[in-house]
């Protein structure tokens, strides 16, 4: 059974005319999403979320240290990926004579947990 079509000429839209009305628009303004993606970004390295899982877990606040044997790299390697988590916001130290201890900011991941829920 064969289907007529009717064939009409394409017709250009105005410049700037937008095709359609956008379905869903964002609940994250542009300022949470750049903050969200920069935590993202920072646990997106397998051994900071390691890090992130170990300090959340440890009661209070763990010395480089006690860190380093629980991971194949250096010392070095390991205060770039700590210094990393802090930047964005995750973790914070404390100096205490030559080392530092680490933890978790209680309220670091609440926005991205949030918006994952």
């Amino acid at each position: 059974m064969a289907v007529d079509l009717p064939l009409v000429p394409k017709t250009k839209r105005a410049a700037g005319e937008p095709c359609c009305e956008p379905i869903v628009y964002p609940d994250v303004d542009r300022a949470q999403a750049l903050r969200m993606a920069e935590v993202a970004k920072a646990l997106g390295d397998p051994v900071r979320l390691q890090l992130v899982d170990v300090l959340r877990k440890h009661a209070g606040k763990v010395c480089v240290c006690e860190l380093v044997p629980l991971f194949d790299i250096s010392q070095p390697t390991l205060s770039h990926h700590l210094k990393k988590l802090r930047e964005a916001g995750i973790v914070d130290s404390e100096r205490r004579g030559l080392w530092a201890y680490y933890y978790v900011l209680p309220d670091a991941l609440q926005e991205l947990t949030t918006w994952l829920s």
